[in-house]
């Protein structure tokens, strides 16, 4: 039988979750530009708007870990 899990292991899963989304955000505005054939400072520029605008989505979206999960090891949500 599994035991609850750790709060490591839910705040790293978390964090890779935000930075995934990040990324996605940003690298798919580059690839947009880069198939309207725009040239590369074009498609730089998309992709460094991209992940801000994917790290304003992140902190939009996800609240805080304890707001997700607030229940500890011991303590079981309903």
């Amino acid at each position: 039988m599994a035991g609850p899990i750790s709060r490591e292991d839910r705040t790293r899963t978390m964090t890779r979750l935000k930075v995934g989304v990040v990324l996605l955000v940003g690298l798919s505005g580059g690839l947009i530009t880069s198939q309207g054939e725009a040239a590369w400072p074009i498609v730089a520029a998309a992709v460094a708007g991209g992940l801000v605008v994917g790290a304003a989505l992140v902190w939009f979206l996800f609240p805080d870990l304890a707001d997700v999960s607030p229940g500890t090891d011991r303590e079981y949500r309903e």
